[in-house]
């Protein structure tokens, strides 16, 4: 985007996708063609601590770039979204039946099913491709080293949302060699995937945070371990400080390697009514909390926090509304049941 760079020095930076969200929530009513992708979450579960960053990104001209107007207001830098000439495919489907099923293909048998008209935004809607992802072709979302302004560069802390597999093998190594002592990689599913076994080195050997959900790293082990534990004590070996897990039913896994400790820390309970960006949001939290505490437990208390008040209504913003005092007082009454096993 055209502005003014940064006066200030950026402590936080972060990368990921934006996307043109249709989404049909657990409650209330459907979200067409709204503001939302990755990194639209990780930033607002990053700003619900009170931080801010330098966002990296690509899109077409196609994109609504009014609607980051509010993250700039929010003391966010946008002139690391890179707009590329011509349309770029952002649209992304979501429907919720329950928390643990969701829908991403066929979004005419989804709105049939729920008595909704089809919206004309979604016309010629392809879902993305079956994975695993490519190991040589970049995606037009790939991040190329020229999209990062000077000043991203001297970010002490980068999180680094979905993108593909490529910006994971690139982005680490390049923010390592200038500033970054913190570096946060959320796993892309294209390379959870036993194809990908011999290249997780160059995946995580600059990593201080891996983080994953339960579906996809059993899906990089299948066939060659079932317990979670071990795999994450896999994945720590090869050079990551710390593993997340987030399980489908005991909430996180922490594995901190220098220490040799284990932790099982809750999902705060909250209604969910909209479960889209939680986990990115809460990749935003633990990037905040452990920038502010370097204790691995309380930022995946202050990452639990995030998701939850996300996952309670829809839209980006939404989450941006919450008083401290509630999000203090949920990471008091959740500290106390977190597990040391």
């Amino acid at each position: 985007m055209s502005m003014e760079l940064p006066d200030d020095p950026l402590r936080f930076v972060l990368a990921g996708c934006l996307n043109r969200d249709t989404i049909l929530p657990l409650s209330g009513p459907p979200q067409i063609d709204v503001f939302g992708g990755n990194l639209a979450y990780a930033a607002v579960g990053l700003k619900i601590w009170g931080g801010k960053a330098g966002l990296l990104a690509r899109v077409g001209q196609d994109y609504p770039l009014e609607w980051l107007e509010g993250f700039q207001s929010h003391g966010f830098d946008l002139t690391g979204i890179k707009v590329l000439q011509g349309d770029l495919e952002a649209r992304r489907f979501l429907a919720y039946e329950d928390l643990e099923t969701t829908h991403t293909q066929n979004p005419i048998q989804q709105f049939a099913q729920r008595g909704l008209t089809f919206p004309k935004s979604l016309l010629g809607y392809r879902p993305p491709m079956p994975f695993p992802g490519s190991k040589t072709t970049p995606l037009k979302v790939s991040v190329q080293l020229s999209d990062i302004p000077a000043p991203y560069l001297d970010a002490s802390a980068v999180h680094i949302c979905p993108i593909d597999f490529l910006s994971h093998i690139v982005l680490p190594s390049v923010f390592r060699q200038r500033q970054a002592s913190t570096i946060t990689l959320a796993s892309y599913p294209g390379y959870m995937d036993p194809a990908f076994w011999e290249d997780l080195p160059s995946l995580l050997s600059d990593i201080t945070a891996f983080i994953t959900p339960e579906a996809e790293i059993r899906n990089l082990f299948l066939g060659r371990h079932t317990d979670l534990w071990e795999m994450a004590g896999i994945l720590a070996d090869i050079g990551p400080e710390y593993i997340l897990i987030q399980t489908e039913a005991a909430g996180y896994y922490l594995l901190d390697r220098e220490a040799g400790k284990r932790w099982v820390i809750p999902q705060y309970q909250a209604k969910a009514v909209d479960p889209t960006g939680a986990q990115d949001a809460f990749a935003g939290g633990f990037l905040a909390g452990y920038r502010e505490h370097y204790d691995p437990v309380e930022a995946v208390l202050m990452g639990s926090i995030a998701a939850s008040v996300v996952g309670e209504g829809s839209g980006v913003y939404y989450g941006l509304d919450v008083m401290p005092g509630l999000i203090d007082a949920r990471r008091s009454a959740l500290r106390e049941l977190i597990r040391q096993l």
